[in-house]
């Protein structure tokens, strides 16, 4: 008989700080829509019933004793998934935007590519839409990036990201913590050692409940901070390359079984 190849093991990532009132609701819809993957929520020093509803519905749950942010719980999770000897690594928000049925496009693309953005802003009539100075300053980043990764990226902020175990062992060591580094600074770190990136289009759903971690305001400004962190980024020294499987070995991660 032909040998057949297994499926690849995928891991979604929840970063999720103070998400009680969505995350549950995301990881079951995860897990509702693909059962073939296993979901981690990186409860990032919330000081509400993140961890506990995210094991209710299903996940894993590692639980950081204080809030490190985006960045520093999607390294958490991007250890855990190498290993691990997961195969991809996926990450969705935890507060509902990001629609799973779109995974597997995402997935697709990582025949050809290391890591794969959603993006947002794809369709004319796309509800998600952004002005102004916020609108300059991802409309800059874009096209640097895409300079650097040598093909056309149009939404570079976008957390709705997958990437291969290639791309992942990079993040495992050096993903960025700071706010939105975590998206700009990772692009920027992975084409610098070798990555190929890409994109397919998706749709952006409104947050479920809660409210963003930043007002329009903020977000404006970390943005013109991310511009000043590629520059940086830019600059800065990388090796060449890094070695598959190359992780810190500082423990086990602090995770409980759902």
């Amino acid at each position: 008989m032909p040998r057949t190849e297994s499926p690849p093991r995928v891991l979604v990532i929840v970063p999720a700080w103070n998400e009680q009132d969505s995350v549950g609701r995301t990881v079951r819809e995860i897990l509702e829509v693909h059962p073939e993957v296993d979901v981690l929520v990186v409860d990032d020093g919330s000081g509400d019933a993140t961890a506990e509803r995210a094991e209710a519905a299903g996940a894993r749950v590692a639980r950081l004793p204080f809030n490190l942010g985006v960045g520093g719980a999607m390294r958490t999770g991007y250890r855990h998934a190498v290993r691990e000897g997961y195969d991809i690594a996926v990450q969705i928000d935890a507060d509902g935007q990001h629609d799973p049925r779109f995974l597997p496009a995402l997935i697709a693309e990582l025949d050809h590519a290391d890591i794969c953005i959603g993006v947002r802003f794809a369709k004319p009539d796309d509800p998600y839409t952004v002005r102004g100075p916020r609108r300059w300053a991802m409309f800059l980043l874009a096209k640097v990036l895409s300079r650097l990764a040598g093909t056309r990226l149009t939404d570079v902020t976008s957390g709705f990201r997958a990437c291969n175990r290639r791309a992942m062992t990079v993040f495992a060591e050096h993903y960025p913590a700071e706010y939105l580094g975590d998206t700009v600074e990772s692009l920027v770190i992975a084409t610098r050692v070798g990555c190929t990136v890409t994109q397919v289009p998706i749709d952006m759903r409104r947050r479920i409940a809660g409210t963003a971690s930043a007002s329009p305001i903020r977000a404006a400004v970390f943005l013109f901070r991310a511009v000043v962190a590629l520059g940086l980024a830019l600059v800065r020294k990388w090796p060449a390359s890094f070695d598959e499987g190359v992780v810190a070995e500082d423990g086990p991660l602090p995770l409980d079984a759902a």
